[in-house]
C-alpha cells in the first residue's frame, strides 16, 4: 500500500509525516525492538504494566518486558546494572535521589533534546518542583512518572466519636495525643501506622521528616554527623516510642505496603505516608470506610511544613542500544495521553499524580480526587529540598541527603532504628551505633578527617 525508505534503524513509511504527526501511526523499526524495563512495584506502576498493550498497539515494532520489583530490590538491581555498564535495561525507574548522582557519573542519558523536540509530550506542562527533581544542572535526565510529598491520612469517624478535630496542619505532639486516645487494641485498631521496616527509602524517609521539623539534622556545615544532637535524638526517640506505644503490631516489619493494607482495612486511626497513596487507599477501602477517610498536611513541630518531596522518574541508561525506542516508551508513560488512559481504564485513583498541571484540570480527575488533590499540590509546593531543616546544612533533600554515601548511611541507620522499634536494642544504642558508623563512612568518603 505504501513504499518504505530506510533511515538509520527506522523504516519510515509514506504513511506519512502528516499521519505520524497526528499520532495516528508511528515509524516502524527495521527490526523489532524489545525494551527491558525495571519498575518499582508501586500501585501506579503496576497499572502501567497492565496497560502496556496500548503502547505496543501504537508502536507495533516495539515490545516491552517489565521487571517489576519492590523498592528495596529495585534499587540495588538497577544500580548494579548501570554502574557495571552491563546493559540489561533499556529503561530504569529511579528516584529523585539517584537522578543528579547518576547524571554526574554519566550513567543516564540527557533527555533534554528528546523533550525539546517532542512537542506532543509538552514539557512545559510538568510541575516545576517535580521537574527540578529529575534534572541536573538545568538538564532533564528522567521523565517524571509521578511526583509526591507526604501527608497524614486519618479516620474522620473515629475522630468524631472521640470528640477530636484534626487541624489542617497538625503538630506531632497533637498526633501523639490523638494516637493515644484512638489506640484500641481490643478492636484491632492502632492509633497510627508508621513505616518501621529498614531501608533509607522506608522507615528513614518518614523519620527524617520528623528529625527535620524537630530542629535536628543529619550533618552540620562541616559534615559532622548530628544524630546524637539533642534535637535529632529527641525526634528519633519520639518516632520510635510513638510506634512502640500506639503503632501497629510488628511495626519493624512494615513498610508503606503493609500500612496501606492496614489503613484501608480499618486497622489504623492515622497513617503518615506518601501523598501518592491517597488514590489507592480510597480505591481499596470499603464503602463505609472510604467516606470516612480524611487528609491533613504533614505534622510539624519547629517548621511551617515538613512534607517530603519525591519523584519516581524513567531514565535511559547510556548503555541502552535502543535509546530512540526507549524515549517513545517513557514519553508515552509520562504523557497526558497516558494519564487519561489510566484514568478511564483503571480508575482515576490509579492515575500517576503530581507530575503535570493538566492532570489537575481534568474534570473526571478533579471529581474523583476532590478529597486530596489540592492538598497534594499544597504539600508538593510547600516542600523545600534546598532548605529542609531549621539549622543550616551542606546538603539538599528533604527525606534524604543527596550524596552517594547516604545509601550506606541510611541503610545502616535504618537497621538500627528497626531494632529499636522491635525492642531488640534501645534508642540510645541505635543512635550510638549509627553515629559511630556514619563517622567511619564520612571519613572514608573524605568529608571529615
Amino acid at each position: 500500500m505504501y513504499s518504505k525508505a530506510r533511515f538509520g534503524s527506522f523504516a519510515v513509511s509514506s504513511c506519512f509525516v502528516a499521519l505520524a504527526g497526528a499520532g495516528l501511526c508511528a515509524p516502524a523499526y527495521s527490526d523489532p525492538v524489545t525494551l527491558t524495563v525495571a519498575l518499582a512495584a508501586n500501585p501506579q506502576m503496576q497499572t502501567a504494566a497492565k496497560l502496556i498493550g496500548n503502547f505496543e498497539q501504537k508502536y507495533p515494532d516495539i515490545k516491552v518486558q517489565f521487571q517489576t520489583l519492590p523498592e528495596n530490590q529495585l534499587r540495588p538491581a538497577v544500580l548494579k546494572d548501570v554502574a557495571t555498564k552491563s546493559g540489561q535495561y533499556d529503561v530504569v525507574m529511579i528516584g529523585a535521589y539517584e537522578v543528579p548522582l547518576w547524571a554526574q557519573k554519566g550513567w543516564i542519558v540527557d533527555l533534554s533534546s528528546y523533550a525539546n523536540s517532542d512537542t506532543a509530550w509538552d514539557q512545559a506542562d510538568l510541575l516545576k518542583p517535580i521537574r527540578n527533581l529529575v534534572s541536573y544542572q538545568g538538564k532533564m535526565y528522567a521523565t517524571p512518572f509521578y511526583g509526591s510529598s507526604s501527608f497524614l491520612f486519618y479516620r474522620k469517624d473515629l475522630f468524631a466519636k472521640a470528640g477530636l478535630t484534626m487541624p489542617a496542619t497538625p503538630t506531632w505532639d497533637q498526633v501523639a495525643q490523638y494516637a493515644a486516645k484512638l489506640d484500641d487494641k481490643s478492636a484491632n485498631v492502632s492509633g497510627i501506622c508508621l513505616r518501621g521496616v529498614p531501608g533509607w527509602g522506608q522507615n528513614l524517609a518518614s523519620l527524617t521528616t520528623v528529625i527535620n521539623t524537630f530542629g535536628g539534622r543529619w550533618f552540620d556545615q562541616k559534615w559532622q554527623p548530628q544524630l546524637s544532637d539533642p534535637k535529632s535524638k529527641a525526634a528519633i526517640s519520639f518516632y520510635v516510642n510513638l510506634i512502640r506505644q500506639h503503632g501497629q503490631p510488628d511495626a519493624a516489619k512494615d513498610g508503606w505496603q503493609e500500612c496501606l493494607q492496614l489503613f484501608s482495612q480499618g486497622h489504623a486511626a492515622m497513617w503518615y505516608d506518601d501523598t501518592v497513596f491517597a488514590g489507592p487507599v480510597l480505591d481499596q477501602a470499603g464503602p463505609g470506610l472510604r467516606d470516612n477517610i480524611g487528609f491533613a498536611m504533614a505534622p510539624v513541630k519547629d517548621t511551617k511544613a515538613s512534607g517530603w518531596l519525591w519523584a519516581w522518574g524513567l531514565s535511559i541508561p547510556t548503555t541502552s542500544k535502543n535509546k530512540d525506542a526507549a524515549w517513545k516508551l517513557i514519553a508515552w508513560l509520562t504523557s497526558p495521553e497516558y494519564i487519561k488512559l489510566a484514568g478511564s481504564k483503571a480508575g482515576w485513583g490509579q492515575v500517576p499524580p503530581g507530575s503535570r498541571t493538566s492532570t489537575y484540570q481534568l474534570p473526571d480527575y478533579k471529581k474523583a480526587t476532590a478529597a486530596f488533590s489540592d492538598l497534594t499540590l499544597a504539600s508538593i509546593n510547600s516542600a523545600d529540598p534546598l532548605h529542609p531543616t531549621v539549622m543550616p546544612v551542606p546538603y539538599t533533600g528533604v527525606q534524604y541527603v543527596d550524596i552517594p554515601e547516604f545509601e550506606q548511611v541510611g541503610d545502616f541507620t535504618s537497621q538500627q532504628i528497626a531494632g529499636a522499634i522491635s525492642g531488640q536494642i534501645t534508642v540510645d544504642q541505635a543512635i550510638d551505633a549509627s553515629q559511630k558508623k556514619i563517622v567511619e563512612i564520612m571519613q572514608d568518603g573524605g568529608y571529615i578527617k
